[in-house]
């Protein structure tokens, strides 16, 4: 279970620097958290929820988190900035969650590396954060 405020370096942004989040609502499947320095007319929110289909051995859990971020953009217009990880795991058919870490560790290694590294790399230098943020392949 998540805490009620993510304010013990849960979330970091690209300087490594901490950012504080406190929860904003919750129902069965999903949780919002705001952060504690957004301001009403700049969203800053971290969402968590899951969803299930399919039954017995063909249980599927699919979970995600996100972040979406309103910022002012060079234009003086408001404008968002989003991103989010998607695991789907075929629950109903897994003895352990081994290989469902596996893959969630190699999709992190990857953006968050540059391969040799065991640092995680905040400033989006890692391989495959620097493909998404510059559009490269």
């Amino acid at each position: 279970m998540l805490a009620t405020v993510l304010n013990t370096n849960e979330v970091k942004d690209r300087a490594g620097s901490e950012v504080e989040f406190e929860r904003r609502s919750t129902d069965l499947s999903a949780l919002e958290f705001k952060a504690i320095l957004e301001t009403p007319s700049a969203p800053h929110r971290l969402k968590v929820s899951h969803t299930e289909s399919g039954s017995g051995a063909d249980l599927t859990r699919r979970s995600m988190t996100r972040i979406d971020k309103t910022f002012i953009g060079t234009s003086g217009k408001p404008r968002t900035v989003s991103a989010y990880t998607v695991v789907a795991i075929p629950t109903g058919d897994m003895a352990t969650y081994d290989e469902a870490k596996n893959v969630l560790a190699e999709l992190t290694s990857f953006i968050a590396t540059t391969g040799a590294g065991t640092t995680v790399l905040f400033d989006c230098s890692g391989n495959g954060a620097s493909a998404l943020i510059n559009g490269s392949l």
